[in-house]
């Protein structure tokens, strides 16, 4: 069958993912991926509004809110330079990143093409990283500064005796996540459509690349992915897997709930982290992030002091939980609502296809690993585009649904049926009873009778 050109404008988003160039105009940091975002935001924003990529969605309204609410609280919190210098910034990476992948991933080609290139990318990643983590050299980043300013070399501390990859990222916290968020794509979406032995090797040099950020957070949405992608094989012919599983989890929620001292979010966090101090941290983070939340509620802190006792770091490593405390209330809600709206909805979307019906869960797997993970590391530039990139690129698999289902194929049939009988060279083949037209391999049959 032959596969749909992913669109330059992604070809070129995604590839500058992985560049870390610092380009500056003024007071402006103009990185390479906003260069891309800013020349296909007005096309995405006109392709959207003109219906051309399906009707408007609960996610694409909240992103939208989201993108709206931020400089208004930090014109509330500073000015009104900073609401538009800044504010403009958070439109362009979140809405232009979502809306990319909402409007120029519009099927199972582009979503299969999309998930090559993101494997291209990440194995091209892997000698190098194999390299830093050996060495302690980042030769990625290197390569990179020949020619334009990049990212400051993180402070890498050693694990096992290796040292964690920063890659081209600012941290290897992003390294990981980056690499590792396409796991299940791989496996499911490239892996399905190849020999077992390929499947295998792709799906390895992911978890490789990945792993060498040797950091407690990505390694756990690895872990998770790992864990949903054995469940659904284990389980495969069994249509409530997925129920077992949420019967499964609460009931483990349940357990810890009752058995511990700690609340199952502490516990979670102090029990699967490489250092113990860490974990710590990311605890006070909640406690004392959420009481800032509190004390400002509406449009956050800003870029201003977040209420945390003098002695606290000001990172804040809870993606979740960072808009709320820089922006309120509001944005939180609108953009985890955006996060769980998306979700939720393909979800339960019915399907009967087997090629969509991976997809989806593969899709799936990945948002799950995202969300695990974003309560314990925050997404920024790069990681943060590339998140809300691939958010938006599972839309598809809702509106062509309308298009693809039972129903649809009925009315085309009925269709086909009117024209017919109103043709001179009737073909009885294509009669209601039929409902499609006769093929030689069954490509057009009502999903009923397959």
């Amino acid at each position: 069958m032959p596969r749909k050109a992913l669109p330059w404008l992604v070809v070129a988003l995604l590839i500058c993912v992985f560049i870390p160039w610092l380009w500056t105009i003024g007071p402006v940091l103009l990185l390479p991926y906003r260069v891309v975002l800013l020349a296909g935001f007005l096309p995405c924003m006109y392709l959207w509004l003109a219906g051309k990529v399906g009707r408007a969605r609960a996610p694409d309204v909240l992103i939208l809110l989201y993108c709206l609410w931020c400089p208004i609280s930090l014109f509330a919190a500073h000015d009104a330079q900073v609401a538009l210098q800044s504010g403009g910034i958070i439109v362009v990476e979140t809405a232009g990143a979502y809306f990319f992948g909402r409007c120029f991933i519009r099927g199972p080609d582009q979503f299969y093409a999309m998930t090559r290139l993101l494997f291209v990318l990440v194995a091209i990643m892997l000698p190098f990283a194999l390299v830093e983590t050996v060495t302690n050299s980042n030769v990625s980043l290197a390569f990179f500064s020949k020619f334009f300013p990049v990212h400051v070399e993180a402070i890498k501390e050693p694990r096992w005796g290796l040292r964690r990859v920063q890659g081209v990222f600012e941290h290897p916290i992003l390294f990981g996540v980056s690499c590792g968020a396409i796991f299940a794509l791989v496996h499911l979406v490239l892996g399905g459509e190849t020999s077992a032995t390929k499947r295998w090797f792709a799906t390895l040099t992911v978890l490789l690349t990945a792993g060498l950020s040797l950091s407690s957070g990505p390694l756990t949405a690895i872990i998770a992915q790992v864990s949903l992608v054995f469940w659904n094989w284990l389980l495969a012919k069994d249509a409530k897997r997925w129920q077992y599983l949420w019967i499964l989890s609460l009931s483990m929620y349940g357990f810890i709930a009752l058995a511990s001292n700690q609340s199952v979010f502490e516990f979670l966090l102090t029990h699967f982290s490489f250092e113990p101090a860490s974990a710590y941290y990311r605890v006070l983070i909640w406690r004392f992030g959420s009481e800032s939340v509190l004390n400002h509620p509406f449009f956050g802190v800003g870029f201003g002091r977040w209420d945390r006792p003098e002695w606290m770091p000001p990172s804040i490593d809870m993606y979740w939980l960072y808009h709320a405390i820089l922006f309120g209330i509001p944005a939180g809600i609108f953009m985890m609502g955006s996060f769980l709206t998306m979700v939720a909805v393909v979800a339960f979307t019915k399907e009967t296809d087997e090629r969509r019906l991976r997809y989806r869960t593969a899709y799936l797997i990945m948002m799950m690993g995202y969300f695990l993970v974003g309560w314990t590391v925050h997404f920024w530039n790069a990681t943060y585009v590339l998140f809300l990139f691939l958010l938006g690129s599972g839309s598809w698999l809702l509106d062509d649904v309308a298009n693809t289902g039972p129903r649809a194929a009925r009315r085309r049939g009925l269709n086909r049926s009117a024209r017919t009988r109103g043709s001179t060279n009737h073909d009885e083949r294509s009669g209601p009873d039929h409902g499609l037209r006769a093929t030689t391999n069954g490509a057009e049959r009502n999903p009923k009778e397959r």
